[in-house]
C-alpha cells in the first residue's frame, strides 16, 4: 500500500480552508444580522442596518450553499 502524500495534503488543505470560509461566513453573517436588529442605537442610518439584514441575508445563503454542494460531492446517490 502506497500513499500519495502530496495529494492527501492538498485534500487536507482544500478541507481546511473550505471549513474556514463557511463558519467565517456564518459568523459574519450572525454578526451582521445583531447589528441590524441592535435597538440600542437610535442614530445609526436605516440604509446601514438595511445594508447589514441584506449581508446577513447574503452570507446565510452562500454558506448554505457550501453546505449543499459539500453534501451533494459526498453522497453518491445524488450523482444519477
Amino acid at each position: 500500500m502506497n500513499i500519495d502524500w502530496l495529494s492527501f495534503l492538498i485534500v487536507a488543505v482544500a478541507t481546511l480552508l473550505a471549513s474556514l470560509t463557511v463558519v467565517g461566513l456564518f459568523s459574519l453573517g450572525v454578526r451582521l444580522s445583531a447589528v441590524a436588529t441592535d435597538p440600542e442605537d437610535p442614530a445609526t442610518p436605516q440604509r446601514t442596518l438595511a445594508l447589514a439584514r441584506a449581508g446577513s441575508y447574503a452570507c446565510f445563503a452562500v454558506s448554505g450553499a457550501a453546505v449543499l454542494a459539500g453534501i451533494y460531492l459526498i453522497v453518491p446517490a445524488l450523482h444519477g
